[in-house]
């Protein structure tokens, strides 16, 4: 089995935050791989990685990253595979706006799908998506996923009904 995305993070402490990739990912049966590179303390590495992950059957890279952040456009100017940045508040961050600028903000022709502030399972959830286009089976995973969540706020509203207050109609 070849990894079809690949999960990257500047360092190991980002992993509480890039697990939920994983967990979706998981979920879905789709292959992953996952491994820490810093766009500052590894870029040989880096530039190795984003220039052979197509070849290595990589379709979609989810990169994670705090502070400076620059990891995902770093990948993203070396590769033609989509990238998804999941801007990371880490312990060096200023409340997270620093990351979630350094993905966002990419010059044009070099564009970063970015996610919300620690949202890695959502970035889980795009990759599957763009997975899904090339991939019936996966696609229909993903449906009954959709169909789950819509299952959820209809609970949530039948039981909501039930909260009786005196003026609510």
């Amino acid at each position: 089995m070849k990894a079809k995305v690949s999960i990257i993070m500047g360092s190991v402490s980002d992993m509480p935050v890039m697990q939920e990739a994983a967990k979706f990912l998981d979920e879905m049966e789709i292959p992953f791989e996952i491994n820490a590179l810093s766009a500052h303390r590894t870029p040989d590495l880096v530039m190795d990685f984003a220039k052979n992950a197509y070849n290595r059957g990589i379709r979609v890279i989810i990169a994670g990253a705090g502070g400076a952040a620059h990891l995902p456009g770093v990948i993203a100017g070396m590769t033609i595979l989509p990238v998804v940045g999941v801007p990371i508040k880490s312990s060096n961050s200023i409340d997270g706006w620093d990351s979630i600028l350094s993905i966002l903000q990419m010059p044009a022709g070099i564009p970063v799908a970015t996610v919300a502030l620690d949202g890695a399972k959502n970035a889980g959830i795009l990759a599957t998506q763009i997975i899904a286009i090339a991939d019936e089976s996966v696609m229909r995973k993903l449906q009954a996923f959709k169909e789950d969540l819509k299952g959820k706020v209809v609970k949530a509203n039948n039981d909501l009904s039930k909260i009786t207050f005196k003026y609510k109609v």
